[in-house]
């Protein structure tokens, strides 16, 4: 098999991935409330309600799309498209498992080994405010308008804080890469204490604060609960998506699952070992490369679908803050711990080596 060839059927199969994970999310996030509300949740559509996001998106694709009079006609349609658009190719650069074999030959698990992967994945974020900003000031709505404003600040601000929590894991990876920075998760004893585990090197142990940080911001970055202050319904009806309906409106709902799909999958490559699993020297030796490739795969996504658990646990569970809170929480306490860690691990690092 060409390498061409590899890499056109793994761009289908992550885009049919997002896509499927993302339509199922919008069945777990209803069935995480349901249990956390003591209801039933989804349950006519198909066995415990699985047909339900198909229900869902035959719905979008039959109701009538409308289009303000007085909208920004091609900005109105531009706006949802890019959201989809910039969620979907942030997936390109990361190692989603090992490798595997294939006639003889290697092939990475990965779409585009980009040297500079962490520094794309940033810059496509920052392209993605330009989407909700786009979609709110085109439709010609105060609240939209309004609503857009806010997104964009709330986003712009917590970039700051994600990219500076970021550059402790780069400092301590040496690079850029991502697929270095997973395979930095690899081998050494944690703390330089702990008896070495193959697979379990994890910089979730090293940065506890990064992580944190990195948490939270990713959170906002995808205006999920308590950080959904664009949507408030309360304030600002449906938010930068009032006026939209439809597949365009299905569009801005779909592309926020995969932002935080995307979000989570990129936690797991920074923090939890991206592929790595305990024993994956073992296995790749004992059992070979494939089963040790389709392992770091089902391993990768297992611990994608716990931090999708998690966000959708916290939108549950947490209240909506105040702007005011949102950004004092962003400027005044996280970039201010964001610095301070950086601090930290560049002396310990300078103290210590890697």
């Amino acid at each position: 098999m060409e390498l061409l060839t590899f890499k056109l059927i793994l761009v289908l199969a992550l885009f049919l991935l997002a896509l499927t994970v993302a339509a199922y999310s919008t069945w777990a996030e209803r069935k995480v409330a349901a249990i956390m509300q003591d209801r039933i949740g989804p349950n006519r559509a198909g066995p415990f309600g699985l047909l339900q996001p198909l229900a869902d998106g035959g719905k979008f694709f039959f109701k009538e799309d409308f289009t303000p009079a007085n909208a920004e006609k091609f900005l109105f349609v531009i706006g949802p498209a890019l959201v989809m658009f910039i969620s979907l190719i942030t997936g390109a650069v990361i190692p989603w498992g090992k490798s595997l074999n294939i006639g003889g030959q290697s092939f990475d698990l990965q779409v585009a080994n980009v040297d500079v992967g962490v520094l794309y994945l940033i810059g496509m974020v920052s392209i993605g405010v330009y989407g909700i900003m786009i979609g709110g000031w085109a439709s010609n709505n105060k609240y939209s308008l309004i609503s857009a404003v806010r997104a964009s600040s709330q986003m712009i601000s917590y970039e700051l804080a994600m990219g500076l929590s970021l550059l402790a894991i780069i400092m301590m990876a040496g690079s850029l890469d991502l697929k270095v920075i997973t395979e930095s998760q690899t081998h050494g004893k944690l703390w330089g204490i702990i008896p070495e585990v193959s697979g379990m090197n994890w910089n979730i142990f090293y940065q506890p604060v990064a992580f944190i940080i990195f948490l939270i911001a990713a959170l906002a970055e995808t205006n999920r609960h308590p950080f959904d202050l664009p949507e408030c319904e309360s304030e600002l009806v449906t938010g930068y998506s009032t006026e939209y309906s439809s597949m365009k409106l299905g569009l801005f709902m779909f592309g926020e699952y995969v932002n935080m799909f995307i979000s989570n999958a990129l936690i797991t490559v920074l923090f939890f070992g991206g592929f790595n699993y305990p024993g994956i020297d073992w296995v790749t030796q004992h059992w070979g490369e494939n089963v040790a490739g389709i392992l770091s795969v089902v391993a990768f996504l297992s611990k994608t679908i716990f931090g999708i658990i998690l966000f959708m646990w916290i939108r549950w569970t947490l209240p909506r803050f105040r702007y005011d809170q949102l950004m004092h929480l962003g400027w005044k306490t996280l970039i201010p711990l964001a610095l301070v860690n950086l601090l930290v691990t560049g002396a310990l690092i300078l103290l210590f080596g890697h």
